[in-house]
């Protein structure tokens, strides 16, 4: 039997990574320790254990998720990309530089403001209000394709 491509027995990280899988996904990695399946299903208040057992299973598959030895389960691959991860919080990694250009327009504005506004002074708020909807923008892409909104 003829194979075009390589092998399809573990699925790509965007086709596990949709609904229930993704939100388990999402849990475990903002605990950031391995977790038992009835911490998982009590903490995204499943039904049932074997509901994230069979998300767990195809995050396994995928490469995503190993067992512990003495039990539970954790994230050994991240696929969240441009994301950083405080205490619990997923922040896209473009939101420091919203905040960097979003710092420098208010002082621009407030300390460096010139008596008489020149070209160049306007042109650095352009500069930087421009900074600002760009990775603003991205970081809400970001956002929205690890499904946070």
């Amino acid at each position: 039997m003829k194979k075009n491509g390589p092998e399809r027995d573990s699925p790509k990280d965007e086709d596990v990574l949709k609904g229930t899988t993704l939100r388990i996904y999402r849990f475990m990695y903002k605990e950031g320790r391995p977790m038992g399946l009835h911490e998982i299903q009590r903490g995204l208040k499943l039904s049932s254990a074997s509901i994230p057992q069979y998300h767990i299973n195809k995050l396994i598959v995928a490469g995503l998720v190993k067992e512990q030895e003495g039990g539970g389960y954790y994230v050994d691959r991240l696929v969240f990309e441009n994301m950083i991860r405080i205490r619990r919080s997923l922040i896209p990694f473009q939101t420091t530089y919203t905040i960097f250009f979003t710092t420098t327009l208010v002082i621009l504005l407030t300390i460096l403001r010139p008596a008489v506004l020149t070209s160049l002074y306007l042109f650095s708020i352009v500069i930087n209000l421009a900074a600002i909807v760009i990775f603003a923008s991205q970081a809400y892409r970001t956002l929205a394709k690890s499904g946070s909104i």
